[in-house]
């Protein structure tokens, strides 16, 4: 089958980053669905697995953590699913990923795909939205008012993959009011267009700019990039008790300014269940179920705004090097072998 990968992690630049490939087609056992995969999208975490992870001598590493495709044969273990139906997954960072024509998973991480959407605009959703509702709903606990405080989330980096999902969850589900931060003028119009209450500059101080909207203090902070440079400032805006969450990696993360206030601190990785196994490993099946039904209702939309065809090592190259410049709005979504 024909697949992308590399065999030496570094730069997206060197001849060798990204190559076209052919491996042999996986077999599923126990609970593993094959997908013939239809489309796939780029993540932060590709680049970043990029750079570092290499090999075993003589593999290749295959990355990809997005995926839409029609399940073609099914392990014995297997009760969810059938031959022919269409899903939607982010996988497993511990196995192979889904840059390849057919793909294994595990049954309890993936959903039906959204009915409405085409098998592009349902790839750019999986790892936004798992990782977006966990942060929301299983770290944060959003649905739990904290005493005194202003009912609002501010989303730091809301034009991102994670941010422009976020930002439609937290108003579809709850009746927090979200505030959202943008600099340049395209996205600042985007997480607006996505239901943002309120977006703020992240390249100018926040702290201010949040107190200057006379809601109060915000229950919640939820960071999608840039942790390390808004440390300071999320200490001094979020309001005694309050809940801070993170997804991103700084080099270094002081929490000790935080005692003060009493606020909780959490780490976000949507891989958590799926390596660990975790007993509530299938929450993750049933959040994609949900997303899919939010979307054919209309209430949540795909954030996909880049699209390449086919899905080979060129496209994929670019891909990655538009994620790398910083300046990427919504996802990045590629489609056909």
């Amino acid at each position: 089958m024909k697949a992308i990968g590399y065999r030496t992690p570094g730069a997206i630049e060197r001849a060798d980053a990204l190559a076209d490939i052919e491996l042999p087609r996986p077999v599923p056992a126990g609970r593993d669905l094959l997908v013939q995969v239809d489309a796939i999208s780029v993540n932060p975490v590709d680049t970043k697995v990029r750079r570092s992870a290499t090999p075993p001598d003589g593999d290749w590493k295959v990355l990809g953590w997005d995926a839409v495709g029609r399940v073609v044969q099914v392990g014995e273990a297997v009760t969810g699913f059938k031959a022919g139906d269409k899903v939607f997954y982010a996988g497993s960072i511990t196995r192979a990923g889904a840059n390849s024509e057919f793909h294994l998973v595990d049954e309890r991480i993936v959903g039906h795909k959204p009915a409405s959407l085409s098998d592009a605009e349902a790839a750019a959703l999986p790892l936004t939205a798992l990782t977006a509702w966990e942060m929301l709903f299983d770290r944060l606990g959003v649905e739990k008012p904290v005493p005194g405080a202003a009912k609002a989330i501010l989303i730091v980096g809301g034009a991102g993959g994670v941010g422009s999902i976020a930002i439609q969850l937290a108003r579809a589900l709850t009746d927090l009011t979200v505030i959202a931060t943008a600099s340049r003028p395209e996205t600042k119009a985007w997480v607006t267009e996505l239901g943002a209450h309120h977006v703020l500059d992240h390249s100018q101080p926040l702290a201010a700019q949040v107190a200057s909207l006379g809601l109060g203090a915000p229950a919640f902070v939820f960071s999608t990039t840039e942790t390390q440079r808004h440390l300071t400032e999320i200490v001094e805006l979020i309001a005694p008790q309050g809940r801070f969450g993170l997804i991103d990696d700084p080099d270094a993360l002081d929490i000790r300014p935080f005692k003060r206030k009493a606020v909780s601190i959490h780490w976000e990785l949507m891989f958590t269940r799926a390596i660990f196994e975790t007993a509530d490993m299938a929450e993750q099946g049933r959040i994609l179920n949900e997303v899919a039904r939010l979307v054919d209702a209309g209430r949540i939309r795909t954030t996909v705004t880049e699209r390449l065809a086919p899905i080979n090592a060129a496209n994929l190259k670019q891909a990655h090097a538009l994620l790398e410049s910083g300046r990427a709005r919504g996802k990045i979504v590629l489609e056909g072998f």
